[in-house]
């Protein structure tokens, strides 16, 4: 540098400083709110509730109190739902929905706008003045979103006087823009604009806190020697770097904002850091260094170019001993782990971001955006296999951190730890939208195709022929609104938009894919019978979702052998429960044998479990006397360990109801007098083992060794958050005269190498004929 010109130097500065960004790795999120002051302060009380709703109470003058609910509005649950750190109110409660609070009524008759940043700003009667009792106090839900950068003890702290939003601008790009991105010049918001951190003491650690907020798991060398080459070559006019690549240029000065950065690598963001603020003239700043430039790792996921995923495959060769369940998003969920063959959850004491961090690194991601507690990505099953996780943030999996391990009595399932990943911004919100819903969780589905480089993209419709549930939980997923609660084939009511042409056909997904385009379908030579808008894919997108599995335990301590005689049977013919066979029958005279049992279906989802036919289309089934409200809800199957199906339950039907609930949860349905069906969260629907078709019609069945499987929700009717835990299965001998079921267990619940030993039957319990 020390011989350019004065001139070239400052044109050097200027193509330095703007090489332009193409693509940002996190949108921008609003500000965050800030309470009003020290001495009010904000709870969410109140049983049963949920983490993001409840009684609101107030700490003022030094007390905690309620608020009345005379007058309130949805306003006021806004104003309030941001001072607990919530973006936003999706209702409220009246009349002490979650129990009467004590102390006192703070305020009364509150009437707030709704943009209000403290309630205090809002009309009441004032502060201790009220008329109301506690049988009146409000309680507001919230939508379960945070707040980014809100205060709180599981949550990044990011006070305005320090960083709030990090991206990495690339500095050189081919014809064709790329995402992720994985190296470039850090920037930090600063003002209207954004601004460099001079590069000077830079090093590995401060680099591996960038590529985690960016949702890489490690960080790389960077050549910095390439990049003092870009800038002799950024003020030489007409000289190229490399064939096909370009410096993007846009007239603006350098602006260091931060520099003397020094982390320890394990800060889940740039502001956890220390560091120093320039001050005054920036332009100048820096002296001989450069704005600091990241590379980072991709994870398996996001990793681009064959040679990459095959070593990342390479690196992951076996099964994982971690994995995510229950989130909508890649990178969310309950987090499990794979112990002594058998999958289980983690006791959420003194669970922390460090350790989520960890998790989020060993699986692909980034660092944890949030490290979640109480269940909140609902309720996982079978063992709890350690607790009191303490990792000091540098490990490279979660069992090289210290843990305890627990007995029953220590933790339950409603403490199971979930985390949320940051991941790399990879634009695929911007290829899909919907149209016509009425409200912006639903909608006809419209997806972007033909975007090259410069082209605008062309947007059409979805065929809605094979379109489901699973195709619409990818889609919802995409869009960044949770779960899907319907995947519609007709969507001639929702015809608001002047987009008519079909786009995508075929379209066929397992449901775990990010975006619709990874999805199978036709490609560009479409196939689709009804090609009018009214048979346009639609869906209905939920931020909650139901999950139910099924109590193996029980099924194995029940199961039976009954030979039944024909005349007792003619109900259960009626409703199809017996094998094709059983129409050749001597009627009324023989038997058929039974394989009963018991089955308990738990709903251990965020959301309560609804048939998805509203009551008008529901059966009356007169030998039974109830409603059936789903076509198809369960199969009860008899399986050779190669998997060939020898005898079939035909348990068609469901009545849906809560039988039972965990403490604290009441009953929501009931089947009787046409009442309203379904499965509340927290209970479980009883089928007893001597219910009219509550069996598999063994009659045909040869001895030998079997599976018996059952599968919940098969034709994936009703959405739920996982779909892999819907299958149990057990192994069972039958000898002509008895049969011994054993290992009964839900289908994701084993290792794979314990899946392999299943046919093998080490042991059977003696389960008799009855």
């Amino acid at each position: 540098m020390g011989s350019c010109s004065p001139r070239a130097r400052q044109e050097l500065l200027v193509l330095l400083s703007v090489w332009l960004w193409v693509g940002s790795t996190q949108p921008t999120p609003p500000a965050p709110t800030h309470g009003p002051g020290p001495q009010l302060k904000f709870r969410l009380a109140g049983y049963p509730r949920k983490h993001n709703e409840g009684r609101v109470e107030v700490f003022y003058n030094d007390e905690w109190g309620t608020i009345c609910d005379d007058d309130f509005t949805l306003a006021n649950a806004h104003v309030l739902c941001r001072h607990l750190g919530f973006v936003a109110a999706t209702g409220w409660a009246h009349s002490a929905k979650y129990g009467k609070g004590v102390g006192r009524i703070w305020l009364d008759n509150v009437n707030c706008a709704g943009g209000e940043k403290s309630i205090g700003d809002c009309k009441h009667r004032g502060w201790g003045n009220s008329d109301c009792s506690h049988e009146e106090d409000a309680g507001v839900i919230c939508k379960d979103e945070r707040i980014p950068g809100f205060k709180d003890s599981n949550i990044i702290e990011s006070e305005q006087s320090h960083v709030e939003e990090v991206r990495l601008r690339p500095v050189v790009a081919g014809g064709r823009r790329q995402l992720p991105v994985t190296e470039g010049i850090v920037e930090v918001r600063y003002k209207d604009g954004w601004a460099q951190i001079c590069d000077e003491g830079w090093n590995s650690q401060n680099s591996r806190v960038i590529c985690g907020m960016m949702g890489f798991p490690a960080e790389k060398k960077v050549n910095r020697n390439f990049y003092k080459r870009l800038r002799r070559a950024a003020g030489m006019k007409g000289r190229s770097l490399r064939p096909g690549s370009r410096l993007f240029t846009e007239r603006q000065q350098l602006n260091y904002r931060l520099h003397s950065v020094s982390c320890a690598g394990t800060e889940v963001h740039l502001s956890m850091c220390a560091f120093e603020f320039y001050q005054g003239n920036t332009s100048a700043a820096c002296g001989a260094g450069m704005p600091a430039v990241v590379s980072c790792v991709p994870g398996p996921l996001f990793a681009t170019g064959s040679a990459h995923k095959k070593k990342q495959r390479q690196q992951q060769q076996g099964q994982p001993r971690i994995r995510l369940k229950g989130g909508a998003k890649v990178g969310e969920g309950r987090v499990e782990v794979l112990k002594s063959s058998e999958w289980g959850t983690i006791c959420d004491d003194r669970w922390n971001l460090l350790s989520a961090s960890v998790v989020c690194r060993e699986l692909g991601f980034g660092s944890a955006k949030e490290a979640l507690t109480g269940a909140r990505m609902g309720q996982g099953t079978g063992p709890i296999h350690l607790n009191e996780v303490q990792c000091l943030g540098t490990e490279k999996s979660l069992w090289s951190c210290p843990f305890k391990n627990i007995t029953q009595e220590d933790c339950k399932h409603t403490e199971d730890a979930a985390i949320r990943c940051n991941i790399p911004y990879m634009g695929y919100e911007t290829l899909i939208r919907l149209s016509g819903g009425r409200s912006r969780f639903e909608g006809r589905v419209e997806v972007a195709v033909g975007a090259g480089d410069g082209e605008e993209p062309r947007w059409g419709l979805v065929c809605s022929e094979g379109w489901g549930t699973l195709e619409a939980m990818v889609a919802c997923r995409q869009l960044g609104l949770g779960f899907a609660n319907h995947g519609l084939q007709e969507t001639w009511y929702w015809d608001a938009s002047n987009v008519t042409e079909m786009v995508l056909s075929g379209v066929k997904c397992a449901g775990h894919e990010m975006a619709l385009s990874h999805c199978r379908h036709h490609g560009p030579r479409l196939s689709c019978r009804n090609t009018g808008t009214r048979f346009a894919a639609g869906v209905i997108c939920s931020e909650t979702a139901s999950d139910l599995l099924l109590h193996a335990p029980l099924v194995q301590e029940t199961a039976y052998i009954e030979d039944r005689p024909l005349h007792m049977l003619y109900c259960a013919a009626e409703e199809n429960c017996l094998s094709s066979s059983a129409r050749l029958a001597n009627w009324p005279y023989g038997h058929r044998r039974l394989l009963r049992f018991s089955s308990q279906i738990h709903n251990n989802g965020r959301a309560d479990f609804r048939p998805k036919a509203g009551r008008h289309s529901w059966v009356w089934h007169e030998c039974h006397r109830h409603y059936h409200s789903m076509d198809i809800f369960t199969h009860y199957d008899i399986l050779t360990p190669n998997g060939t199906k020898v005898a079939e339950g035909h348990k068609a039907s469901f009545c849906l109801e809560d039988t039972e609930c965990e403490e604290d949860v009441a009953k929501r349905y009931e089947c009787a007098n046409f009442g309203e069906q379904g499965i509340t969260v927290g209970c479980w629907d009883l089928y007893r083992h001597d219910i009219d078709c509550q069996w598999i019609d063994i009659t045909d069945v040869k001895p030998g060794n079997y599976i018996l499987q059952v599968v919940i929700n098969p034709n994936f009717e009703v959405a739920e958050s996982d779909f892999t835990n819907n299958a149990m299965k057990c192994n069972c001998k039958y000898d002509g005269h008895r049969i011994w079921v054993h290992s009964c267990h839900i289908g994701d619940a084993l290792s794979e190498e314990a899946n392999k030993r299943f046919e093998q039957y080490p042991g059977q319990l003696n389960n008799q004929i009855s």
